[in-house]
């Protein structure tokens, strides 16, 4: 029997990456869904893997910028994200990296996201996957591509601020 007084903490990430106090951490960003598109409303969703998945990214074995999110027969599916198995994968085991993976919301959230893609033209985007509470998270963002004035705009600020720190820094 566990006393109630201790507080187990678990660590998932072994690769040194930050973590911080609620025990979650950055598995993998998709920078590139924040250039390609304007972000609007962000939804945490929970993935389902296989054992030998969940080992490969403890160790950060993760490709996930070219990944895109579909919605089929009422149930969202994580397309394009690639996980390459460690190398001491059990042997009975078939491992196929680009696995379609499906994501975990409930009903009435995955409702509504349908009617947004469907009616609106949004699109679903993975933004980031991480550790939370010893579990992976998906975030997911409804976005709208931006078009290519928006992205050289974007481009343009970001080099601004850039300059801007730089001038500050040097006063």
């Amino acid at each position: 029997m566990i006393p109630d007084a201790i507080n187990w903490t678990f660590s998932p990430c072994k690769s040194g990456k930050a973590v911080n106090s609620q025990g979650s951490s950055t598995i993998a960003l998709n920078k590139r869904a924040r250039f390609e598109y304007q972000l609007e409303e962000r939804i945490e969703a929970g993935i389902s893997l296989m054992g030998w998945e969940v080992k490969a990214l403890r160790a950060g074995n993760i490709q996930f910028g070219e990944s895109h999110v579909l919605v089929r027969g009422g149930e969202a599916f994580l397309f394009g994200c690639v996980i390459n198995p460690l190398t001491s994968a059990s042997t009975h085991v078939q491992a196929d990296p680009m696995r379609t993976r499906r994501l975990l919301l409930h009903k009435h959230e995955l409702a509504r996201l349908i009617g947004q893609v469907e009616r609106k033209g949004y699109t679903l985007v993975p933004t980031a996957m991480y550790w939370k509470k010893g579990k992976v998270k998906v975030e997911i963002a409804l976005a709208k591509g931006k078009k290519q004035h928006d992205k050289r705009r974007t481009e343009k600020e970001r080099d601004w601020q850039r300059e801007k720190g730089r001038i500050l820094k040097q006063r």
